[in-house]
């Protein structure tokens, strides 16, 4: 299915459905559309993993919140298999392929057809990490089911307490390209700091223990949060010294303005907020 994301070409959505478990969940876009999508005839499978939120107050109670279910969606499996133009596809953008809730038979369906179609480029971004780590150990050793070199391992971070959590993990787990999300991006996140425990993130003479690219982007939607440029910015200066690829998406429903007693962040839409920092676009890719 073609998509709006920036950072990728299509998403492909076998297994859907996910439960909130940090900060960054809070206003997730996914569990929105899965809402939507459940009170249409061709996506009415979205019902199997949305409930009423009855615990709103009265006038949100029609909206629609993840219930802590996935699905396996059989007909969306063989997608990537009729089509031969190379292709990015970002893997279950409407839930976590590593979920709890999904068994591993599923993933390996998943993970069959990604090694049946080597054109393609899969993109493969969880916030659980701890999952995907064992779910490769146990696939390499016992079924198989290597990580071939068309797929790419992302974790979602949105502070620093959750990078320290998640990015370790992503980093013992070997892949083409491994990167991160900051999106949306809720604090100041180091990756390079020498005095954080994690500061050998990105080497850059071998593909180990390495920081391959870095998504980065602000919350949109009504309830969205601001994000500070101060972390923006020290974020774009990390890649830099790194020679990491950034890619900043936009600052989100907030945009930075300077005047005379500082700065400050106006609501003012993600069209008008616009994707600059400090006057220049990073829309970089790993090579």
């Amino acid at each position: 299915m073609s998509t709006k994301i920036e950072w990728t070409e299509a998403t492909w959505n076998p297994i859907i459905g996910c439960s909130k478990i940090s900060p960054g969940c809070d206003n997730c876009y996914a569990e929105k559309m899965a809402g939507r999508l459940s009170n249409i005839v061709n996506t009415a499978h979205y019902l199997i993993v949305v409930e009423q939120n009855v615990s709103a107050p009265f006038v949100h109670r029609g909206l629609q919140i993840w219930n802590g279910k996935t699905h396996f969606v059989e007909s969306q499996l063989d997608k990537p298999l009729k089509r031969k133009k190379p292709t990015m596809y970002f893997v279950c953008s409407m839930g976590d392929l590593f979920h709890e809730s999904v068994p591993f038979e599923w993933i390996d369906k998943v993970m069959a057809v990604i090694a049946q179609t080597p054109q393609h480029t899969f993109q493969i971004l969880t916030k659980r990490a701890d999952r995907m780590n064992k779910y490769f150990e146990r696939s390499e050793y016992d079924f198989g089911y290597k990580i071939t070199p068309n797929i790419w391992l992302g974790v979602t971070v949105e502070n620093q307490e959750q990078a320290d959590k998640r990015i370790p993990i992503l980093l013992e787990i070997p892949a083409a390209i491994r990167f991160v999300s900051i999106e949306p991006m809720l604090g100041q996140i180091y990756l390079t700091d020498f005095e954080n425990p994690f500061y050998n993130y990105i080497d850059k003479t071998e593909n180990i223990n390495s920081i391959d690219w870095v998504i980065c982007g602000g919350e949109t939607g009504t309830k969205a949060r601001p994000m500070h440029p101060d972390w923006v910015r020290s974020l774009r200066d990390q890649c830099k010294e790194t020679n990491t690829p950034l890619f900043f998406k936009s600052w989100g429903e907030y945009a930075p303005f300077t005047h005379e007693k500082g700065f400050e962040m106006v609501k003012v839409g993600k069209k008008k907020s616009g994707n600059l920092i400090d006057g220049k676009q990073y829309r970089d890719f790993p090579k």
